[in-house]
């Protein structure tokens, strides 16, 4: 990795990051900054102790503090990845797809998970993901946990201890992740729903089996929303990721929702087959998810490699869900990491910026007047209930800095010599080896 552009030494604690640039839509109180044409405004930011003690507009202040010029660069929050899975990541060398596709990826992690997922593998695996996320700049991460009998005494306890480790570099979260059929063993899904409820975590849950909206998910949807409120318990599920004309999943979710008055936060994950119904369809369900409060999360690497995959034949469509129809709708819209160098997505690297640069390509959020830049930053951040994702006077000072004037170059390039602050502190971007994972 190249060297970062600049080195604040760790024993500063009061500076000034001069002539920087950052994008208003991620900066409380941003009413004193003006925005170019990219939402980008100029602006000096004062750093003090872990903390952002100001930030204002550029000027040629001259109060003795230490001075970097930023020249212009773009600083942002640190990122938030709000739908990742760190318990199975990194198992590419030895489990991989067959033929790329999601019933490929399925049956690769289910042998893997069978064999191997020990707490030693997956605590090493876990570390990696994150030691990745950290260099790259992410602030904050929700993972879903693979939650069955077997594996549970393992990976949740195991999380637990992450989440103390990582606390104050990374805020971390985990929900449950099996099909939602769970709830027709009330033995096994009374276990789990005390598990996730003991490490503080969220409930999820597959959707789409195969079948079409039917009155058996209903039962199952309504004994998940019932504990969940019984329990204080938030939801974040996987909906209809598939191009299948049955997979309409999503709406049943809203109905559900709405049946239950349902007061907690509920995330709704891929929705790929959304993209496909017909435009009226497709309003009708935007129009339930809308009114339920349900926020949704595009996975857009991921799907677009597991999605409309076919041996020798092109993809005919981008396998993502339709952010521009559901953000115009009033529903939250976010992107994410997903899975990284596992049967479900052979590449990626918890990269929040690599996730915002291939959104804004696949989903065209360029040529538009939208802040979509809100999507891997303060929008997941108020999802998970937490202040990440934004910057603010009192804040903690955790800041990415580029080199970046606009959002063209931003997203032109990877930005590999960007310097990222964690509590006001640089800090050291040397990504782990693979060789690691042997």
């Amino acid at each position: 990795m190249p060297s970062d552009f600049l080195t604040i030494p760790l024993s500063l604690t009061r500076f000034r990051l001069a002539n920087a640039r950052v994008p208003v839509c991620l900066v409380a109180d941003a009413a004193r900054l003006n925005a170019d044409t990219d939402g980008l405004a100029a602006c000096d930011i004062v750093i003090e102790k872990d903390r952002i003690a100001a930030i204002d507009p550029t000027s040629a202040a001259n109060d003795g503090l230490p001075n970097f010029d930023l020249d212009c660069g773009i600083v942002l929050p640190r990122l938030v990845d709000v739908h990742t899975h760190i318990d199975k990541g990194q198992i590419w060398q030895r489990a991989q797809n067959p033929d790329g596709t999601h019933m490929g990826a399925r049956t690769a992690v289910m042998a893997d998970r069978e064999k191997n997922w020990s707490r030693d593998d997956v605590a090493k695996r876990m570390d990696f993901a994150l030691r990745c996320a950290f260099a790259h700049g992410t602030g904050a991460l929700r993972t879903h946990i693979d939650s069955y009998p077997k594996q549970n005494p393992v990976s949740w306890p195991l999380f637990a201890e992450m989440r103390e480790h990582w606390k104050g570099r990374i805020a971390l979260q985990a929900v449950s992740l099996c099909p939602i059929d769970v709830v027709n063993d009330e033995a096994v899904f009374r276990d789990l729903v005390a598990t996730v409820a003991k490490h503080g975590g969220i409930l999820g849950g597959l959707t789409f089996m195969g079948e079409a909206p039917n009155a058996k998910t209903d039962a199952m949807l309504d004994r998940i929303f019932e504990v969940a409120a019984a329990n204080g318990l938030d939801l974040d599920f996987h909906v209809d990721e598939s191009d299948s004309p049955k997979a309409r999943s999503l709406g049943q979710i809203a109905e559900a929702a709405l049946r239950h008055r349902f007061k907690g936060r509920i995330v709704a994950g891929h929705c790929c087959a959304l993209a496909l119904a017909d435009d009226s369809e497709r309003a009708t369900i935007i129009a339930k998810v809308a009114e339920a409060g349900i926020a949704v999360v595009s996975l857009p690497m991921c799907n677009m490699y597991l999605q409309d995959r076919t041996a020798s034949r092109t993809p005919r469509w981008r396998g993502v869900a339709p952010l521009h129809e559901l953000d115009a709708a009033g529903v939250t819209v976010m992107v994410a990491s997903d899975n990284t160098r596992d049967p479900f997505y052979a590449y990626g690297d918890l990269d929040m910026l690599e996730v915002y640069r291939e959104a804004t390509r696949i989903l065209h959020f360029d040529h538009s007047a939208r802040p979509w830049l809100k999507t891997v930053a303060a929008t997941p951040g108020a999802v998970m209930g937490l202040p990440n994702g934004r910057m603010a006077v009192g804040a903690p000072a955790g800041l990415m800095l580029t080199r970046a004037r606009t959002m063209n170059e931003l997203l032109s390039r990877p930005q590999t010599d960007r310097v990222v602050l964690c509590a006001g502190k640089q800090v050291e971007r040397t990504l782990p080896d693979y060789r690691e994972l042997d």
